[in-house]
């Protein structure tokens, strides 16, 4: 069997002080990559650029519609996506990829909640957070008769003809869990493994719980209830 090409995703935002360290080090795991950028504003860019990977500029309507250009460009037979913030360990991509290149699932996500997580665990909003997410999975796994643990992470990696075909059209951060039950809804094969997020670099979450909680819980009612 050929070796399966690897395609790394790495949307950005104004994450000038940690894109050389994650690009870097994701370099030994990828045959590309890919940075999509949300239209920053310092030198985030510019840095991807001298460090010789594809730099994207997505229409500035947010992570999903980054990752859904990101999927249009991308070579590899398999794309992991991995935060700019260094929440996410690259060098957890050989674990991340593996069922899939044994040919056990078309979707893996990293799971926090088996490895552990720095970022979702402290104050009021790590507990909301924390919370959501948590209700968020176990209504997938009710309505899809799974065992998941984790459907949010963006730490994941994705048959690129399977991305493809799931017809994506959330613009935000809700694709992680549009990306689940379209792939659940569609036939393919989930798995999770464990993976340790880290609390990010600089600065807090870009998410905004009071701002993005109606979206999360019309695109949940959506794609469990209405969307192929």
């Amino acid at each position: 069997m050929p070796k399966q090409t690897i395609t790394i995703i790495i949307p950005t935002l104004n994450e000038e002080e940690t894109i050389a360290y994650i690009i870097e080090r994701c370099k030994p795991f990828g045959d590309e990559i890919l940075v999509v950028d949300g239209h920053s504003t310092d030198r985030t860019t510019a840095i991807a650029a001298d460090l010789n990977v594809t730099v994207l500029t997505d229409n500035g309507k947010g992570k999903g519609a980054a990752i859904r250009l990101a999927l249009t460009v991308a070579s590899g037979d398999i794309v992991v996506f991995i935060d700019a913030d260094g929440s996410h360990d690259p060098r957890d991509i050989p674990c991340l990829i593996e069922p899939i290149v044994n040919g056990d699932a078309d979707h893996v996500t990293g799971s926090r909640i088996l490895g552990g997580s720095s970022e979702l665990f402290g104050g009021f909003d790590e507990f909301m957070r924390l919370a959501g997410s948590s209700f968020i999975t176990e209504c997938i796994n009710w309505r899809f008769k799974t065992k998941l643990s984790d459907s949010q992470n963006g730490f994941r990696a994705i048959k690129r003809d399977v991305a493809l075909k799931l017809d994506l059209k959330e613009n935000i951060t809700t694709i992680e869990q549009e990306m689940v039950m379209r792939t659940l809804k569609c036939g393919y094969r989930m798995a999770e493994v464990p993976s340790h997020e880290q609390k990010r670099f600089v600065g807090p979450s870009k998410i905004k719980l009071g701002k993005v909680w109606f979206r999360y819980g019309y695109s949940l009612f959506k794609y469990l209830f209405f969307v192929l």
